[in-house]
């Protein structure tokens, strides 16, 4: 089959770190070829050095037989290639259409042409399979719709070579499996995909082939077909991973967080938390799922005190946090691992040593009377990095410099490391690598073995499944039911989440009003 790029000695060095050491890489016509690695292996290096954003040490690359050079990324585009990024590049109070065409609109004599890039914009949203209104503003999509621009945006300007970093990281279930559809009819018109990823169920899924990148340097590329998930985990991490969770039965201690009759509103003062009660004890893991969407946001917001609830009772070991202010919420006892760790969880133009202290940064040992103790500060982010395997050349460089995995490990150490009474993780391992989430889910298990209250939101039934002592499933802003683990499968979850119950033993389905 006909390469469409090839990539031969890619060097590229950073200071303190070689992010590519003496790389090959190739990509077939109508192939999917995943990159598969551990958070800052490398592997969205080696592509901004395809799309023209970085330029190599040393190496050369080929597009279509034809040797180039990249020096940006107008290079890249006019070469076929396009790149969605793991942190989309929209303009947010723009509609789809205006996204989509923005830098070569249409024109009608001086002015837009807007009909037409909306006639271009659905055209070629049918002949792909996506189901997008083209007069959507961009803040009022979903996630998953706001991926589907990014693509079409590449589309539209004319790739045949498709380049998506973590494409599944922040979609439901269900977009994963439209996302595969897309691919799926993009591979027929015969365009090349690469895939940028550590899901290994999608890895499976949606590949023909695999290249696997550790530490910089590639060991090994195998044909999707011929391997299995533990296989392409250890030549990923290099070591055998343990991909069960191992936990014994849950301690119950005494209540932890209580919450009667809560109501929040959204930012467009919509109810989205709709009289919730649930109650959390010490030494169990208490899972949230649900599709995204249905109040999870908003009700966390309002536990950590990032959103004014309209009415109701919250109160953490007996302590009324109701409508308190973060760091009151803080000093109560609650640590927050956030769903959005660039939005919520970091400056990203601070030092990981500052990062390291957010939310403790004005009690001691960091600081006295207001004066920071800088030498107590990065010998306490030092241990941090250590013990929770953040990959790092050291603590001075910025949060904005790490891959997003390690940004989430720099996150969850700095919260759990609180030792709080209740831990609260949203998303926690959110684009996070199979060994970092190996890794996670022990220390968020450590919690609760320790008599600590955990409340964990996610989005991924597994992660839900594998580590909750109990499940509460949220559908339009209540809680529809909870669940004992050993009562819960995907089957089940899933029909509740669709707005469904559980009527009877024999699992008759009704709909929730």
């Amino acid at each position: 089959m006909e390469k469409v790029v090839e990539m031969k000695g890619i060097t590229k060095i950073f200071p303190g770190t070689v992010a590519n050491d003496d790389v090959n890489f190739e990509l077939l016509k109508g192939e999917t070829h995943v990159l598969l690695g551990e958070n800052g292996a490398g592997k969205t290096t080696l592509m901004n050095i395809l799309y023209g954003l970085y330029q190599p040490e040393k190496g050369d690359i080929y597009v279509k037989g034809n040797k180039v050079s990249l020096t940006n990324p107008n290079d890249a585009i006019k070469l076929g290639i396009g790149m969605v990024h793991q942190h989309f590049m929209l303009v947010h109070n723009f509609t789809v259409t205006q996204n989509i065409v923005l830098g070569t609109e249409p024109k009608k004599g001086l002015s837009i042409d807007i009909e037409k890039a909306k006639r271009d914009v659905k055209e070629i949203a049918d002949k792909y399979g996506f189901a997008i209104d083209p007069d959507a503003i961009i803040e009022d999509i979903s996630v998953g719709q706001q991926q589907k621009v990014e693509i079409l945006k590449a589309l539209y300007r004319g790739a045949d070579i498709l380049i998506l970093d973590e494409p599944t990281a922040v979609l439901t279930p269900q977009e994963i499996d439209e996302l595969g559809v897309i691919i799926n009819n993009l591979e027929k018109e015969g365009k090349s995909v690469i895939l940028i990823t550590h899901k290994l169920k999608e890895v499976m899924k949606m590949s023909d082939r695999v290249t696997i990148i550790r530490r910089g340097k590639v060991t090994g590329s195998v044909n999707t077909k011929e391997t299995n998930i533990d296989e392409l985990a250890e030549l990923m991490v290099g070591r055998k991973v343990q991909l069960v969770v191992d936990k014994k039965e849950a301690q119950l201690k005494d209540v932890v967080l209580q919450i009667e009759d809560l109501y929040v509103k959204d930012s467009r003062g919509i109810e989205a938390v709709k009289g919730i009660d649930l109650t959390v004890h010490g030494g169990e893991i208490l899972g949230i799922a649900g599709v995204d969407g249905n109040g999870q946001t908003e009700f966390i917001e309002a536990l950590t005190g990032l959103r004014k609830p309209e009415k109701g009772k919250i109160t953490l070991k007996g302590n009324d946090i109701y409508a308190k202010e973060p760091m009151d919420i803080i000093n109560s006892g609650l640590a927050h691992i956030p769903e959005d760790r660039h939005k919520r969880g970091l400056i990203l133009d601070y030092s990981l040593y500052e990062n390291s202290i957010l939310g403790s940064h004005r009690s001691e040992p960091f600081s006295k009377k207001g004066v920071m103790n800088y030498k107590n500060i990065r010998e306490y982010c030092q241990k941090l990095i250590k013990e929770f395997d953040v990959r790092t050349p050291n603590d001075e460089v910025t949060a904005a410099s790490l891959s997003g995995g390690n940004q989430q490990k720099l996150i969850v150490a700095r919260e759990i490391s609180k030792d709080p009474e209740l831990l609260i993780a949203s998303q926690p391992t959110r684009g996070v690598d199979v060994g970092a989430i190996e890794f996670i889910h022990k220390r968020l298990v450590g919690e609760r073995d320790n008599g600590k209250a955990v409340l964990l939101v996610s989005l991924e039934l597994d992660e839900i499944l594998a580590l909750s002592d109990r499940i509460a499933v949220m559908y339009d802003g209540h809680i529809v039911d909870v669940l004992d683990r050993k009562d819960a499968n995907e089957q089940k979850l899933g029909i509740l989440m669709a707005g469904g119950s559980l009527k009877d033993k024999e699992g008759e389905v009704s709909k929730v009003e």
